[in-house]
């Protein structure tokens, strides 16, 4: 039991292997294509600040957030490298953008008007890169036609000509990078690299031009340009099942453990949990541990989910609770209070993945490890 939680629940993250699955992106890339680290949703829930720190000293320089809060909490906590900011922030907000030195994307020349203004006010320049919507149909200048790229073009010369805001870059994203047919794809790329020439041959000077997140970091080497954007893959999880799994090799950082709280006999019939959806059918050994739905283990997970205890996978009893969650662990043996229970990660030869929890809720591991991340105490180990 950590006591340092204060719950005798945990999010427990292995900085190690974070370390291992940067290198792993750094040896599979071309040595001069910069990482952006993409830590936004609190580092996919494993602690923005403290990821930021350790990807620091693997040499990253510029990371990427989605909201302006997690952006202040970053700079809030001493990280000085470039933020940049993957949503569109509205005119509301340039102050602080100016305040807190950050990376806009734009998509619009009324935007970095606003922003400029701001600049000038506090007599400084803000850089920001020029978002393209190349078919994720999200944020960015459209470039499907010509008509759009010609568009694109002269909002962009506007932009360029504004004293307070540096346009630093072009962004892109791909919707289908993680799928085994990369037709979609490499159409995006054509519309990224027709945007691209275009500005180029307007005077325009693109520092940064990123397109690739982690499924194209590891599947498309082509969509690389300048810089990549890893997320999930930092975090030891594939995109999907359809990417390359043996073009890079990572490593889970995060485990998800607690210790029973409290155990009990039950007789035949006697139920457990609200609903009554489990319902004793032998004489049962009941135990208890301290998260719940409110931590991020879904509710619907209660049917078919399951943990790991005394060596053993010891099913989820009733349907999971706000704070609480029953087990079944008559099958465990010599199972006492405060045995250690691991409902995502490994006992050393048993596991439990965030895609076999991902795969019973008809979800995506993303939203797995990015719920756990909510309010469970997270405990660094490295």
């Amino acid at each position: 039991m950590y006591k340092e939680a204060l719950r005798p629940v945990w999010a427990e993250i292995n900085l190690k292997n974070l370390r291992y699955n940067f290198e792993s992106i750094r040896k599979s890339i071309d040595k001069n294509i910069e990482i952006i680290g993409v830590i936004k949703a609190d580092a996919y829930g494993h602690g923005a600040v403290r990821v930021a720190q350790e990807l620091r000293k693997c040499g990253v320089k510029k990371f990427a957030i989605a909201t302006l809060q997690e952006a202040i909490t970053l700079r809030d906590a001493g990280i000085e490298e470039d933020i940049i900011l993957l949503s569109i922030l509205p005119n509301m907000y340039v102050s602080s953008i100016v305040d807190y030195r950050l990376t806009p994307v734009i998509c619009s020349y009324e935007n970095a008007k606003a922003i400029s203004e701001a600049a000038l006010a506090k007599n400084t320049t803000i850089n920001g890169l020029i978002a393209a919507d190349t078919g994720m149909g999200r944020i960015g200048y459209m470039t499907v036609s010509v008509e759009d790229i010609e568009y694109a073009v002269s909002d962009i010369k506007k932009i360029n000509q504004l004293n307070g805001f540096k346009i630093k870059g072009l962004f892109s994203h791909m919707s289908t990078a993680d799928e085994v047919d990369k037709t979609y794809c490499y159409e995006q790329e054509l519309r990224f690299e027709t945007l691209k020439k275009a500005l180029e041959e307007s005077g325009i000077i693109l520092e940064t031009e990123t397109l690739a997140s982690s499924a194209a970091t590891i599947d498309l080497s082509n969509a690389h340009y300048t810089a990549v954007r890893p997320g999930i893959i930092l975090y030891g999880l594939y995109p999907s099942g359809q990417v390359d799994k043996t073009a890079l090799n990572i490593k889970p950082v995060m485990s998800i453990k607690a210790n029973i709280v409290h155990i009990k006999d039950v007789p035949v019939g006697f139920s457990v949990g609200y609903g009554r959806k489990f319902i004793a059918e032998r004489p049962s050994k009941i135990a208890t541990i301290s998260l719940g739905y409110a931590d991020g283990i879904s509710r619907p997970y209660s049917k078919e989910g399951r943990v790991i205890v005394g060596g053993c996978y010891a099913p989820i009893a009733g349907n999971i609770c706000m704070d609480q969650i029953m087990l079944d662990v008559t099958d465990v043996p010599n199972v006492k209070l405060g045995d250690e229970v691991v409902l995502l990660g490994t006992d050393g030869i048993l596991s439990i993945t965030a895609e076999e929890i991902a795969a019973k809720l008809n979800t995506i591991s993303y939203e797995i490890i990015c719920a756990f991340g909510q309010r469970l105490p997270k405990v660094f180990i490295d």
